[in-house]
């Protein structure tokens, strides 16, 4: 099923982050949703059932793979992709085994977020491969 417009929930406690993820999510049209950290990302998801989610690993309160695992509970089709400045493959290996999509290196290729954004839109569920891994 294609869906034209995205609700989009970035998560992340770095203002600049979120605001940046914004701008270049509602370049496409997509409505953008934000929370600064897990707790608040939950409650989000409950109120809204965002179609995708960007979410920060290192939050305070609650960090972004538990908010992922408990995220599954409630809105297990939803598409996650984890964003870190700090990517190790236990990271990685964590966040694929809960349900993200993918892994986004930050600082980001905004050339790469504009892809990933570009096909969440026509291709919800493909499995998406920059080189060999799941980062972008």
């Amino acid at each position: 099923m294609r869906k034209e417009t995205l609700d989009v929930l970035i998560v992340d406690d770095q203002p600049g982050v979120r605001y940046l993820l914004d701008i270049l999510i509602r370049e496409f049209g997509h409505r953008v949703h934000t929370a600064e950290n897990g707790l608040v990302a939950i409650e989000k998801v409950r109120q809204i059932h965002p179609d995708v989610i960007f979410m920060d690993v290192r939050m305070p309160l609650m960090d972004g793979l538990e908010a992922l695992r408990r995220i599954r509970r409630i809105a297990p089709d939803t598409i996650v992709i984890i964003m870190t400045a700090y990517i190790s493959e236990q990271t990685k290996e964590q966040a694929l085994k809960n349900g993200a999509l993918c892994c986004m290196s930050k600082p980001f290729d905004i050339e790469k977020v504009k892809a990933l954004i570009q096909d969440l839109t026509w291709n919800q569920k493909q499995n998406y491969f920059w080189g060999e891994s799941y980062v972008i």
